[in-house]
């Protein structure tokens, strides 16, 4: 028997749905509630590496990702010339083993509607626009009040509700995100014919330009720079921004900022870190993903150390026969190291493009490559 009969997920994100899909398909009762309407997702665009791909052939759902991504096996990088000239193209790792694309580009709300749609086929009810009002742990079970006045009991509470996790507020955990210096700017746009991987340009106006193909007909572009308060613009605004900055870039940049027309589709936000200490559970609520560890998009490995953290979760609720801190223990000592590996990898790329720094980014890429290729 599995160490619990019943859980509550707080948050319907990817660490979320995928730790709810894999409980219930091991025979236990799953209630996936967010204080969300619905299941929209905010952003452009989403990049996958092998090792999410892994985890989303587990989850069942590796099909339709196949059909509504799309998958490149290589990287190109080039030159903040005229020209955007093509300096390199690399042979990405597989990460998630040879029978799996290196990385798939796709559109961030139809993976969260795949996901979601998974879960509710293999028995998680989920409902939307709620969540938790109080948590009571009584060493046994987690008594929960919701927003609506319902409650429940449930053997044990995931919290995976995002960087600014309310779950992690209740349980009095004091940890914050900080900002590390940079902002992005992503626009979903058209796709055209000279996209067909992710281009990455170091050097000009930003940081790094970079886009990614989503589909046949889409892509999300992204243009990296220092930090900085765009909240005041309106979209028409940040619009003419983002293309003002893109001019720098050329070769299929240009292609690309043709396509750049519909103000609705910018959005800026900044990069973010933070990573908690074990250990990651407060008694019998637990919290994954972004709630624990957060990192700059510059290694795109958001979505898939969350959704390793549900892998692993899972694997260990379903293995064991109870409730334990060993349990806990186990599962932070199999992930801890390996997010906060991922972190600082990330913020490492980050502070030499800050510095303007020429540090050992393929010795590091490799290094993470070497991480990633084994399962979690």
């Amino acid at each position: 028997m599995p160490a619990v009969s019943n859980v509550l997920v707080i948050g319907a994100g990817a660490a979320g749905t995928a730790v709810s899909i894999l409980l219930a398909e091991g025979g236990v009762s799953v209630d996936l509630v967010d204080v969300k309407p619905d299941v929209s997702a905010l952003g452009s665009g989403i990049t996958l590496q092998g090792n999410a791909l892994r985890v989303l052939r587990e989850l069942g759902v590796w099909d339709e990702v196949g059909e509504h991504g799309y998958a490149f096996d290589t990287l190109g990088l080039r030159a903040p010339d005229p020209n955007g000239t093509l300096v390199a193209e690399l042979e990405d790792v597989r990460t998630g083993g040879a029978d799996l694309p290196a990385t798939v580009g796709m559109y961030r709300p139809e993976l969260a509607k795949i996901l979601v749609d998974r879960a509710t086929e293999v028995g998680v009810k989920v409902r939307f626009g709620l969540t938790f009002s109080q948590l009571v742990d009584d060493g046994a079970g987690v008594n929960v009040t919701f927003s609506d006045g319902s409650a429940g009991r449930y053997d044990v509470v995931v919290g995976a509700d995002g960087v600014r996790s309310a779950t992690r507020k209740a349980l009095g955990i004091e940890l914050e995100p900080r900002g590390t210096g940079m902002g992005i700017w992503r626009v979903f746009a058209p796709r055209p014919p000279s996209v067909t991987r992710t281009d990455l340009v170091y050097g000009g106006p930003c940081y790094i330009a970079g886009y990614c193909p989503t589909g046949e007909g889409t892509l999300y572009a992204y243009l990296v720079e220092d930090w900085q308060d765009r909240s005041g613009l309106t979209a028409e605004e940040s619009l003419a921004v983002m293309r003002g900055l893109s001019e720098a870039y050329h070769g299929p940049w240009d292609d690309v900022r043709a396509g750049m027309t519909d103000p609705s589709r910018v959005n800026y936000t900044a990069f973010e870190t933070h990573v908690l200490d074990a250990p990651w559970n407060r008694g019998r609520v637990v919290l994954i993903g972004d709630a624990v560890h957060t990192c700059p998009p510059t290694l795109a490995q958001g979505a898939a150390q969350a959704l390793e953290d549900a892998a692993v979760l899972a694997e260990l609720l379903l293995a064991s026969d109870a409730v334990t801190d060993e349990l806990w223990n186990q599962f932070v000592e199999r992930r801890l190291p390996r997010a906060k590996a991922i972190v600082e990898a990330s913020l490492q790329l980050s502070q030499w493009l800050l510095n303007h720094e020429r540090g050992d980014v393929p010795g590091l890429m490799a290094q993470v490559a070497h991480l990633l290729s084994s399962p979690a």
